[in-house]
């Protein structure tokens, strides 16, 4: 660092060396630079301040206040003709909240006025945000208190999955136009029988993301089909879609198949009531909510039995029933008693399904199409399930039983295939009218329809049901498994708590089978620890490492914790760290309080080095990005209190466990950074002798561990803030330290550096950092062995040296920066200090060698200022000659003591250089003399009326 300093002084002396040469006549370099920091403007930021405070006004509680109630006067203009209402030409005043936009317009506000000139429910025109307020009106009959059908199919699509290949048939020929009716007439004849006549192709062995890609296209090109006005073509598409649903082929992806299925048809009963409806729009007036068939035209009457006519004409059971219930609604436009006979009919035509899967999924749909549009029609909803269940036997019929002989399929998982269904038609059904029943599988739906509330609270008869249960048909553990989801959610009564845990364990820890044991162990472990301590979470544990190791290797760990022994069962790396983000995710997400429970630091410690242990060079970028996350998360959430020894020691502990994950180490550093501030705030500012060896041998670990750090900025910045909080710690050799650390990396700033993957110019980060570390430099007292602004030399050297960009003007806009901070040195006391640190202002007192030293270096700054200035000369640098010229003008103007005539003249000719050439901005210069007019009204501030008149305007023609 010496060596810097005396490189700056014998560059600076070569430099204002050559220079007095050239201006050995003219002298006019030397005066104007000479003169700018001897003339430094003597600063008041005390009365500054208080001149830039915002002007405080005294608020009369009397007067108007925003939060206060306000009256307006509303305004009634026009005579309403409205049926039914009374006309009415005067005013009426409210005190109620109204629109502030009144009393702007002297009590009647733009939507009174629109609303007097025109009554809008005769007159306005349909809006898509009218129609989507109807839409949301007529779909919000049942309450927000029942779960609707979207909250549901994410779960079936990813529970009910297969491996097997599946087939789809895709579509016929296209559809095309004729040009006279008869033509056209024939054409969608000739279509529809080709659909029924089996023209399309079918593809096969496609997987099951092949297969929901395929699906999406459909439903795509439905929308397109009748965006293109090719209804023929969309119908078509919806009949085909729906014939899918009568193949079982692969029977246990039936269930995400219904889902994929009736996505379609749910678009294609809106597009065709919503065609319908905009057919009922007469001389601009929209049908109202609660629309009777009696206000529907003739022509949308007739578009909606064509509909009917043509669903009536599909030849197959499954397409015809499944495409009339997705345009169920429609039957509005036709009769009020039109959806009541419907649903009785449709029900009926279920019993034609064979296949009881088939059956209670169409069962399932209709409930879905009548909560919608008839939520009030019960009798439909109960007489589909009681045909359910006395269709039930179909279940263990030869038919069934040989389609599962075939596709390998045992009883226990087919019957579980019905869930959904079963689920939703028993939500639907016990929307403000619970049941219960005591079959196996009926149950288990009965538990997944109604709220958790309502099975937590019956917990003990519910268990008594489950015991009643046949054993050879729905598992007893699914049915504990659905009754811990529920637990899960709501709490049962306390004193039942222990007993429920005991008799579902009884029947868990019998089952043989690791899939089925770990599936229904995993819900019931989070009941345990919700509502027990660690024995009963370790007891439960001890089993789960029992089933799960089929050697029985954890039996020697029993007495002992059993959370790692768990974790261990994961011998697959990429399983383990998955089930260790898992757990990481959880603690940060759910733990509120900061911890330092030697037990749970130690597990997580070891999850957190799972987890970093599994970086490796083919490692993403994101994936390090993530793991760094969670074991940051786990890092703050660790406090030891006022053990701030210990504290630290947990810091040095990490350091070495996640060395190879560069965020982790940057959190540590600034873990340890607040640490000592911490521990200053405790002391309040006055450390003892074992205090301040503390909060020394915190600056020393932020010392050795940023050098580790590959990110050179990062390094940068962390120096930086490290030595504000060594300064202001008073370890003043230390913050030394760590300045002439980052003084000395300056050079190693390479030209281009990675953000957010893409390579940038450093030039704009690097110039941000220099003025945040001239800024901390004012306050830096000068080392006694090291000379005046030792620190600020070698900064200043390191600059100059630096290669910059050739069409950047950084290195510049730095020296300007500069001469902001040794004009701040000239006062007499400084902007700010740090607490107990003695700077400049105190060290020198203003003494005039001081000064001096500052004004030589000033000297040579302003000299590389206005030498850049000319060098800007040239006809493709004019523009960026003007910008530079006008920031100096600004510095100085700030900055300096334009009392002096040569300043004065400097400032003259740097507003003459910036609009020289017709580039500067217009705006700017005229904002910056209506400040300098402002300023001229200060006290002690009348020189600048004359330089303001100095100052002209120049147009750029």
């Amino acid at each position: 660092a010496r060596s810097v300093t005396e490189q700056w002084d014998s560059d600076k002396k070569k430099r204002n060396w050559k220079s007095r040469k050239q201006n050995k006549k003219t002298n006019k370099h030397v005066d104007f630079t000479g003169l700018f920091l001897l003339h430094a403007r003597a600063r008041n930021y005390v009365s500054e301040s208080e001149v830039c405070k915002l002007e405080s006004v005294p608020l009369d509680f009397g007067d108007y206040h925003p939060l206060k109630p306000i009256t307006v006067t509303e305004s009634k203009t026009k005579k309403m003709t409205r049926k039914g209402s009374t006309s009415s030409t005067s005013s009426s005043s409210s005190s109620s909240m109204m629109d502030p936009l009144s009393s702007v317009l002297d009590g009647t506000d733009p939507l009174s006025l629109f609303a007097a000139a025109a009554d809008p429910v005769t007159t306005a025109p349909p809006t898509d945000g009218a129609r989507r307020k109807r839409d949301k009106d007529e779909s919000s009959a049942v309450g927000s208190d029942f779960e609707p059908w979207s909250s549901k199919r994410g779960e079936i699509l990813a529970r009910y999955t297969t491996t097997e290949k599946l087939s789809i048939v895709s579509g016929g020929k296209a559809t095309t136009t004729g040009s006279a009716v008869s033509e056209k007439v024939r054409t969608r004849l000739e279509e529809l029988d080709d659909l029924e006549e089996g023209s399309q192709k079918e593809l096969l062995n496609l997987t099951q993301q092949d297969y929901m890609n395929r699906i999406e296209e459909l439903n795509q090109s439905l929308k397109d089909a009748w965006s293109s006005d090719q209804k023929v073509k969309a119908l078509k598409i919806v009949i085909q879609c729906s014939k899918l649903l009568s193949d079982t082929t692969v029977i246990q992806f039936y269930p995400s198949k219904f889902v994929l299925i009736t996505d379609i048809l749910d678009t294609f009963g809106k597009l065709v009531y919503e065609r319908i409806l905009s057919m009922c729009v007469d001389n601009r007036v929209s049908l109202p909510d609660n629309f009777s068939p009696e206000s529907v035209n003739d022509t949308a009457k007739e578009t909606c039995l064509n509909w009917f006519f043509k669903i009536a004409s599909i030849r197959e059971l499954i397409p015809r029933f499944y495409v009339e219930a997705a345009i169920l609604k429609c039957n509005k436009f036709l009769s009020k008693t039109g959806i009541s006979e419907c649903l009785p009919r449709l029900t009926s035509m279920i019993r034609g399904i064979g296949d009881p899967l088939v059956a209670v999924y169409a069962r399932a749909y209709l409930c879905r199409v009548g909560m919608e549009v008839a939520p009030q029609l019960k009798e439909s909803l109960n007489k589909n399930f009681f045909d359910f269940l006395l269709t039930f036997k179909q279940i263990h019929g030869d038919t069934v039983q040989n389609q599962l002989v075939v596709q390998c399929v045992e009883i226990p998982l087919y019957l579980t295939l019905y869930s959904p269904a079963i689920d939703w038609i028993l939500q639907c059904i016990a929307y403000h009218a619970p049941d219960c029943c005591d079959d196996a599988l009926l149950l288990n739906s009965v538990m997944s329809a109604f709220r958790a509330e309502f099975i937590a609270a019956r917990s003990m008869d519910f268990i008594a049901m489950i015991k009643e249960c046949d054993e050879s048909g729905f598992p007893k553990h699914l049915l504990f498994r659905s009754l811990g989801l529920n637990l899960a959610l709501a709490d049962p009564p306390e004193n039942d708590r222990l007993q429920i845990l005991n008799e579902a364990w009884k029947v868990i820890t019998k089952l043989k089978n690791p899939q089925d044991y770990i599936n229904c162990a995993e819900v019931w472990v989070e009941y345990t620890c919700r509502h027990f301590t660690k024995r009963e979470v370790n007891t439960v544990l001890a089993d789960v490492i029992k089933h799960m190791t089929p050697d029985r290797a954890f039996e020697d760990a029993y007495p002992q914790e059993k959370f790692l022994p768990f974790l261990d069962m994961f011998q697959k790396e990429s399983v383990r760290v998955e089930v260790c983000k898992c757990i990481m995710e959880s603690f940060i997400k759910h733990q509120q309080e900061s911890t330092k429970d030697p037990v749970i630091l130690n597990a997580l410690l070891h999850i957190c080095k799972t987890m970093h242990d599994s970086v490796n060079a083919l490692t993403l970028e994101d994936e390090k990005r993530m793991l760094a996350a969670l074991i940051n998360g786990f890092i703050k959430m660790v406090s030891f209190g006022r053990d701030f020894e210990q504290q630290l020691s947990f810091y040095v502990e990490a350091r070495s466990m996640f060395c190879n994950l560069e965020p982790v180490l940057v959190q540590l550093i600034h873990s340890v950074n607040q640490l000592a501030m911490e521990t200053r705030r405790v002391m309040k500012g006055n450390h003892s002798r074992k205090t301040a060896a503390f909060v020394r041998a915190c600056v020393a670990f932020c010392f050795i561990t940023i050098p580790s750090l590959s990110s050179i900025f990062t390094c940068l910045n962390l120096y930086l803030h490290s030595g504000q909080v060594a300064l202001a710690n008073q370890c003043l050799s230390q913050a030394d330290a760590f300045f002439k650390a980052a003084v000395s990396l300056v050079p190693e700033v390479p030209k281009m550096i990675s953000v957010d993957g893409k390579m940038r110019p450093s030039d704009a980060f690097l110039l941000e950092f220099l003025c945040n570390f001239f800024s901390t430099l004012l306050v830096v007292p000068d080392h006694p062995e090291q000379g005046v602004l030792f620190l600020v030399r070698g900064l200043l050297n390191v600059i100059q040296d630096y290669t910059w960009e050739d069409n950047s003007d950084d290195k510049i806009r730095i020296y300007t920066n500069v001469l902001h901070l040794l004009s701040a040195m000239t006062q007499e006391t400084f902007i700010y200090h740090v607490d107990k640190v003695d700077s400049n202002d105190t060290l020198y007192g203003g003494d005039s060698k001081f000064l001096a030293e500052i004004n030589k270096l000033s000297e040579t700054v302003v000299s590389q200022i206005l030498d850049h200035l000319k060098t800007l000369g040239k006809e493709e640098t004019l523009k960026r000659q003007s910008q530079l010229a006008h920031y100096f003008f600004n510095t100085i103007v700030a900055h300096g003591d334009l009392r002096n005539n040569r300043l004065n003249q400097l400032s003259v000719n740097l507003w003459n250089l910036a609009q020289k050439h017709g580039f500067a901005d217009t705006k700017t210069m005229v904002k910056t003399l209506e400040y300098i007019k402002r300023r001229s009204k200060q006290p002690d501030m009348s020189h600048f009326t004359d330089l303001a008149l100095r100052l002209p305007l120049q147009s750029r023609t």
